[in-house]
């Protein structure tokens, strides 16, 4: 640090608050720790009695605060966010349509354990809308050693720490199994929730169909589907391990390849999920038609973004797979479905 006439001070860091009075007017800090002295303020500093400045004397090997979010911002921002303009030395990036926020958590550690640097972000696999906050960080001194941002670059390079996938415009086509309903001996309840939750990610449902308790009938509105172009299906009933409950079944018999069916969820242990080629097949067990929020919660937004469903991702939703049925249900900003990091390696079309 050093003191040096305010009249050649242009570029130079101010190390501490400058505040400007106007009696019964203003009292404000004109100028912020950190600020970079421009060339307009001069006439503003010297107006306020400010004929020396004290003033930070970083030298080549250290950058500023504001150059260093810079640098971090081009680490951390991936598709799908927009920065806000640098203050203090902060920089936070903005949703810009609504979709599935991804965050890399074993990297975002691995920048917090360098030291000076603060990288903070929503969960791994937040629902977002445009406009709402999904990251920030910062470097905590004034300025921070340029060695420091060469390790954070390296551990960025590659891909951007943050990303935003975007809902596809998937056409979903749903079959509700059931004796009862097939025969009209009760009315179908479980689409029309299913047809709301898929809405709500602008999901089209293209096709309903319902089918009696046969193994051979469940198997072909699936295979129709297919080749019908639909791009997710959905089946609903039959998911139990009774004796009459062939849904599971079936769809493992048009040669869809099984990710799982049983998750550490609750609600939502008898789900499926499956992929026909590169369609993703859903098995929906009962609890989805009468509970607030389950498994296919947690899930759909996932599947709605293109991802493409892990069995590791399956058994790390234990942690955090306990709903607690609150009174007032605030999903997705609580803990179901928050299980351990979730960075997805591949997605589907």
């Amino acid at each position: 640090m050093k003191t040096i006439p305010t009249t050649e001070a242009v570029g130079a860091i101010l190390c501490h608050d400058l505040t400007r009075i106007v009696k019964d007017e203003v009292k404000e800090a004109a100028f912020r720790k950190g600020h970079v002295v421009q060339a307009e303020d001069i006439p503003v500093l010297l107006s306020m009695g400010k004929k020396n400045l004290f003033v930070w004397d970083l030298g080549e090997n250290m950058a500023h605060e504001n150059e260093a979010a810079e640098a971090l911002r081009a680490i951390c921002q991936g598709s799908g966010l927009r920065p806000t303009p640098v203050k203090e030395g902060r920089i936070s990036l903005l949703v810009q349509e609504p979709g599935l926020f991804l965050a890399d958590q074993a990297r975002v550690q691995k920048l917090n354990a360098l030291g000076e640097i603060a990288v903070a972000s929503r969960h791994s696999g937040f629902e977002v809308e445009a406009g709402q906050m999904a990251a920030a960080f910062k470097v905590i001194p004034l300025a921070v050693r340029r060695e420091k941002l060469a390790a954070a670059q390296a551990i960025g390079a590659g891909r951007p720490l943050f990303e935003v996938r975007p809902y596809l415009p998937l056409k979903v086509g749903i079959i509700a199994t059931g004796h009862e309903i097939y025969a009209g001996l009760i009315k179908d309840t479980f689409t029309p929730v299913v047809r709301r939750k898929v809405a709500a990610f602008g999901l089209s449902v293209v096709a309903e169909t319902i089918v009696d308790d046969r193994l051979e009938a469940i198997s072909a509105a699936i295979s129709d589907y297919q080749a019908k172009d639909v791009n997710l299906i959905i089946c609903t009933g039959g998911m139990s391990v009774d004796p009459d409950d062939l849904t599971p079944g079936a769809i493992k018999a048009t040669g869809a390849e099984l990710v799982c069916y049983g998750t550490p969820v609750f609600p939502g242990a008898m789900f499926l999920v499956a992929y026909l080629g590169q369609i993703p097949v859903l098995g929906l067990p009962g609890c989805v038609m009468f509970e607030s929020r389950t498994i296919f919660d947690v899930i759909l937004p996932r599947v709605a973004a293109g991802l493409k469903i892990t069995p590791e991702e399956i058994q790390g939703l234990g942690l955090g797979g306990l709903c607690l049925s609150c009174p007032t249900c605030s999903f997705p900003v609580c803990g179901f479905g928050k299980g351990p990091a979730y960075w997805p390696k591949e997605a589907v079309s």
